[in-house]
């Protein structure tokens, strides 16, 4: 077995360590998850033997326990160590698991959505386990400037880049907060540049209050947005810019970390939804 060290007579061989590699070399393509019992079956190993390499290993971001804490995959400390598991990995598997917590965190349902020209494409989506959330569906478009997703992946495009894309066509309202001139859209954007992140209170959607912030690849790039997104309801806006604000900065952060740590193993990834604000 790969974590028998028995079967090596090796008098140097740390079982332990072999173990714990052993657990590792058990994680595949095919098999992106596992749970403990299995682990230990595989291995032959005792199941407490299991538990505190587990714990070992996850301490040390080499395994991460997933939201059931039942099932176990790779973590991001192994992402740059040439796994050709982790080299499928893309942008929407590595967002999966942090937009899942900040939802069980938060309670609100959380997106992600990525820039298709002057829209955003929802391509994640995790909805509130309240009887009101979004009804926004992976696939579904909003138009860039008038959501603070949309202003969250293209407020550090410069003059030339935001004239080149919106010159063409009016810019529509949807409310009366809505940007309608390039003008009105650069200083919104400035802002969203100040504060990395923006808030809404029904921005975009009567009802939907939200906060956004962006993600970023292993260049530094902005690759996608983030939100977490309250239907039906008014939060205080020293909640939105208080702790909402840190939790969704936070898995921003985590999601761009992963990023940065994949993209040794795989090109810059393309494009997948949920309720904008």
């Amino acid at each position: 077995m790969a974590g028998d060290p028995a079967a090596n007579d090796n008098k140097y061989i740390v079982p332990a360590l072999a173990q714990g590699l052993g657990i590792l070399s058990l994680f595949g393509p095919e098999r992106r998850q596992l749970t403990a019992p299995e682990i230990a079956k595989q291995l032959s190993l005792p199941r407490t033997t299991v538990f505190r390499l587990l714990q070992t290993l996850q301490s040390m971001d080499y395994v991460r326990c997933e939201p059931d804490k039942r099932h176990f995959n790779l973590g991001p400390a192994l992402l740059n160590r040439g796994f050709e598991y982790l080299a499928s990995l893309d942008l929407v598997e590595v967002a999966q698991p942090v937009l899942q917590r900040l939802r069980d965190q938060t309670g609100l349902s959380t997106h992600m959505a990525i820039r298709d020209g002057r829209e955003i494409v929802y391509v994640c989506r995790f909805p509130a386990r309240s009887a009101i959330s979004s009804t926004v569906h992976i696939g579904t478009r909003f138009p860039a400037h008038a959501t603070i997703m949309g202003r969250m992946t293209i407020f550090e495009l410069g003059e030339r880049e935001l004239l080149d894309l919106f010159r063409d066509q009016p810019l529509k309202r949807y409310t009366r907060q809505t940007p309608t001139t390039l003008k009105a859209l650069k200083a919104l954007l400035a802002e969203d540049r100040k504060l990395g992140y923006a808030i809404s209170q029904a921005f975009f959607e009567a009802g939907v209050c939200s906060v956004a912030a962006p993600v970023r690849d292993g260049a530094g790039n902005i690759a996608a947005a983030i939100n977490v997104t309250a239907v039906d309801a008014h939060i205080d806006e020293r909640h939105l810019h208080g702790e909402l604000k840190d939790a969704v900065l936070a898995a921003a952060a985590e999601i761009s970390r992963w990023l940065c740590q994949t993209s040794v193993a795989q090109p810059p990834y393309k494009e997948d939804p949920v309720h904008a604000g």
